[in-house]
């Protein structure tokens, strides 16, 4: 299902859902990062989704990761919380959004790559490299304060 993200834009609609959304930073043993370009927008991210009823954050990131890359991880720390309320999602079924993000980090505990129908594509990024991806400015975000080696999470 398609989506809209919009940031401090006055022409966004108003938001109808408030949603716990996970993200996981996955590295593995050279320091590479997983990142996904999503079939919704088509913009590269961090692996991570909507955490249901019956789970906790960790186990919605384990849940998300596995089902979008394939891979099964290892939680190992966390980056931040992020509830910017000027992040508004729309999506094609009228579901308007306000996200509040939990981005943990994690490392490969096992599994193999895997496509999902949530991910055109699924690659291994140097940071360096993550510059050059399209990605919405939320993800740019995480993704600098996970390399800043922050010690304690970012919260806001």
């Amino acid at each position: 299902m398609a989506r809209t993200e919009y940031y401090d834009d006055p022409q966004a609609p108003a938001p109808n859902s408030l949603v716990v959304g996970v993200s996981a930073v996955v590295t593995d043993e050279h320091g590479r990062i997983l990142m996904q370009r999503r079939t919704d927008n088509n913009l590269w991210a961090l692996p991570g989704g909507g955490m249901d009823l019956t789970e906790s954050v960790p186990q919605a990131a384990i849940r998300e990761v596995k089902e979008e890359t394939g891979y099964d991880i290892e939680i190992t720390g966390m980056v931040g919380l992020y509830t910017d309320p000027r992040h508004i999602i729309a999506y094609a079924d009228g579901e308007v959004r306000r996200q509040f993000n939990v981005c943990l980090t994690a490392r490969i505990a096992g599994g193999r790559l895997a496509i999902s129908a949530e991910s055109q594509e699924v690659r291994w990024v140097y940071p360096d490299a993550a510059d050059d991806l399209k990605m919405h400015h939320t993800q740019r975000l995480r993704l600098r304060h996970y390399l800043e080696g922050r010690q304690t999470p970012y919260i806001g």
